[in-house]
């Protein structure tokens, strides 16, 4: 196997520099479009991937909802909405979602960036953020029902006795 490799390897270099000494110099290519902006382009759907990049979703007006929430820990006010780092995996200096956003007052917000390691300092507390912050996604962003999608002929609960409806 490593000798046909090695072979491979042989005559793809030797290839390479047959087609190189026997290319004839080109002009340069002039670009028309130097100095003009691109825009974006489309939005690549990662969630088909074999390994799925988490989403991470930016909402302005849920953040401030939550802003506006008393603190989880004490119930003062105002609340900082305070990102869980530990709810999805790092992406190069990109923040997590901002459906993983809790509201803590500004000294236990300090207090949590202090401590280091974040998912300790939440099991100190004996809260579950990532359930707080579930429950607040979800009055920004109620879930639609099927039945108003489907019409009434589908079930609400899914039938789970293995009978006939």
């Amino acid at each position: 196997m490593e000798q046909a490799f090695q072979a491979r390897l042989i005559s793809i270099t030797v290839e390479a520099a047959g087609s190189l000494s026997t290319k004839v110099a080109e002009p340069p290519v002039v670009r028309s479009d130097r100095g003009k902006k691109r825009g974006r382009s489309a939005a690549i759907d990662k969630s088909v991937l074999a390994v799925p990049a988490p989403r991470r979703i930016r909402d302005r007006d849920h953040v401030k909802s939550v802003a506006k929430q008393p603190c989880l820990i004490c119930g003062r006010r105002p609340a900082d909405a305070h990102h869980l780092r530990f709810a999805q995996s790092p992406a190069l200096g990109r923040k997590v979602s901002d459906e993983f956003t809790v509201p803590l007052c500004r000294g236990h917000h300090r207090e949590v960036h202090r401590f280091g390691d974040e998912a300790d300092w939440w099991k100190k507390t004996g809260i579950d953020p990532i359930a707080a912050a579930r429950t607040l996604w979800l009055t920004t962003h109620p879930l639609r029902s099927t039945v108003s999608q489907a019409g009434p002929k589908l079930q609400k609960q899914p039938n789970l006795t293995g009978s006939a409806p």
